[in-house]
């Protein structure tokens, strides 16, 4: 016959054992995690954010500068969805749900002026990787 302080022994280590099985599989990510490469070869991500339908203050940065072949994406800080185009259709965000960011894309022009295509009052620009001005807008969305 086994004595009491035996018998809550075992059913203490059969409780540790019972927490610390559950806890390896519980999604937890080790802060030694690797870090992800950078996205297209190295170059460094540019990331542009939409902050409502307020015509050229509808984006911060705007302009933005983006060198051409960098990645550009757009984070939507506001709450509705936005979808941002270039005016020369080189570069399409899809649409961007309140809180997402949209994908990161190499930037084809150097220099650019875009509008969420949602909502056309929406405008900005990037400029080319010298900071020299974006290219004049023309058309419906200046």
């Amino acid at each position: 016959m086994r004595s009491r302080s035996a018998v809550i022994r075992r059913i203490a280590l059969c409780m540790f054992c019972a927490i610390a099985a559950a806890k390896c599989g519980d999604g937890y990510d080790s802060p030694m995690a690797p870090t992800p490469p950078p996205p297209t070869g190295g170059t460094p991500a540019t990331t542009v954010s939409v902050v409502g339908d307020r015509g050229a203050q509808s984006f911060n940065p705007n302009p933005a500068t983006v060198a051409q072949g960098q990645t550009l994406s757009f984070r939507n800080t506001d709450n509705t969805v936005h979808r941002i185009v270039f005016n020369d259709n080189s570069f399409d965000s899809g649409n961007i749900s309140p809180g997402a960011t949209s994908d990161a894309r190499a930037v084809t022009t150097n220099g650019a002026n875009y509008h969420c295509s949602i909502h056309p009052g929406m405008i900005g620009s990037i400029s080319g990787s010298t900071g020299q001005p974006p290219p004049p807008c023309t058309g419906q969305y200046c």
